[in-house]
């Protein structure tokens, strides 16, 4: 398929389902792994995905893109063997299998870095497509040239750990709302650790933690909601005070046109 016609693809795939505006409103107080967050409305956010492995363990999370594209972390090491579970808000419910799909195929950015977490982002293509509806919708994905200022409000959200010490995972989907940092800010929390490639938010008394991985970091764009970071890594001790690190979606944009055009 063309490279433009893939572009032209993804637009319609947002128009005929509104990406990034969910049927079911999110209600973010205080818009104050997730730490210090709060349960969300059910459905709210349906572009979130839980990648589970062949036991039903939760191990990361990721983005609906279109009908066929999930989006998430490269550190996330996603297997043909893995399962994507859609249109989930409780992991430990019976699952509507009608949203469980398989792993047709996996695309790690060939420059992810495991040393210093570069290019941290995988794309899954799935075995069919997602049937699209009120619980299932794709986010908007940020574009090349979009800025998203030190700052600005934005939410992530994930069944990550919400203490970590603590013995398991929230049974419920949480949401957390953080301020984006500017690189230099961050900088100051981690030094020449951060990268071009990386975006932070937080510090503000709320964070990411371990299980939210691969999942999204959205921030409204002309009254859509878009992806701008994936969560990818932080504090061991998941401490609110530090900033976490998400995937720059704005510098790997192009890779993931590139990716989808030619598969």
């Amino acid at each position: 398929m063309a490279f433009l016609s893939i572009l032209s693809c993804l637009a319609f795939v947002g128009a005929a389902y509104g990406c990034g505006t969910p049927a079911v409103t999110p209600v973010i107080t205080g818009y104050s792994r997730i730490v210090n967050g709060e349960t969300v409305v059910p459905h709210s956010w349906p572009w979130q995905v839980s990648l589970q492995d062949y036991t039903g363990f939760h191990f990361c999370g990721g983005s609906l893109i279109n009908e066929n594209w999930v989006v998430t972390a490269a550190h996330c090491n996603v297997r043909t063997t893995h399962s994507v579970h859609l249109g989930e808000h409780s992991k430990v419910s019976k699952p509507d299998h009608a949203h469980i799909r398989h792993v047709a195929k996996v695309f790690k950015h060939p420059n992810y870095n495991q040393y210093n977490i570069n290019n941290d982002i995988l794309l899954i293509k799935l075995d069919r497509p997602a049937v699209m509806g009120r619980v299932v919708s794709p986010v908007c994905v940020a574009e090349r040239g979009d800025d998203f200022p030190g700052g600005m409000m934005c939410v992530t959200t994930g069944w990550g750990l919400t203490h970590h010490t603590a013995p398991d995972t929230p049974a419920l989907l949480q949401q957390a709302a953080l301020p984006l940092l500017s690189n230099n800010d961050c900088k100051r929390f981690w030094g020449n650790s951060i990268t071009d490639l990386m975006i932070c938010a937080g510090a503000s008394g709320a964070s990411s933690c371990m299980g939210d991985s691969g999942g999204p970091l959205v921030c409204e764009k002309a009254g859509a909601w878009t992806l701008v970071g994936i969560v990818s890594w932080g504090s061991g001790q998941c401490s609110p005070s530090m900033p976490g690190v998400y995937a720059r979606v704005t510098e790997l944009r192009a890779w993931i046109d590139q990716t989808l055009a030619a598969n």
